[in-house]
C-alpha cells in the first residue's frame, strides 16, 4: 500500500529526472551551437565541451519564465593560448555566443609554420 508520502518521494523523483533530462538536451543544443560558431569563426574549441555556470529564471519575448542559462567554454587560436567564450541560451534558444577578443593568425602562405 503506498502513502501519501510515498506519492510525494515518487513525484520528486520523477521530476528531479526529467529536470536532469531536459538540463542535459539544453546542454547539448549548447555544445552543437557552440562547435559550430567555433567553425565559422576558425578557433578551436577546446575539450570539446561546454560547462555551465549561471542558471536564472527569466522572461522570453512573449513573457513566459523560462530557464536563463549561461554555459562557459574554452577555445585557441594558435594552440598556445586559452580563451573562455560563453554561450548564453534562454529556455531552448540560443540567444548569443561571445568570443573575447582574440588573437588572429593570418592563412598567408608566406606566414605559415612548417
Amino acid at each position: 500500500m503506498l502513502t501519501l508520502f510515498d506519492l510525494l518521494l515518487l513525484t520528486l523523483f520523477a521530476l528531479a529526472g526529467i529536470w536532469f533530462w531536459r538540463a542535459q538536451e539544453a546542454r547539448e543544443h549548447a555544445l552543437r551551437a557552440t562547435r559550430q560558431h567555433c567553425q565559422r569563426e576558425a578557433v578551436d574549441l577546446l575539450d570539446q565541451t561546454v560547462a555551465l555556470k549561471k542558471v536564472w529564471l527569466r522572461r522570453d519575448a512573449s513573457q513566459r519564465l523560462r530557464l536563463w542559462r549561461l554555459y562557459q567554454f574554452e577555445f585557441t587560436v594558435t594552440g598556445g593560448e586559452r580563451y573562455t567564450g560563453h554561450t548564453e541560451m534562454l529556455g531552448p534558444r540560443v540567444l548569443r555566443i561571445e568570443l573575447p577578443p582574440h588573437r588572429f593568425v593570418s592563412e598567408a602562405p608566406e606566414e605559415r609554420l612548417h
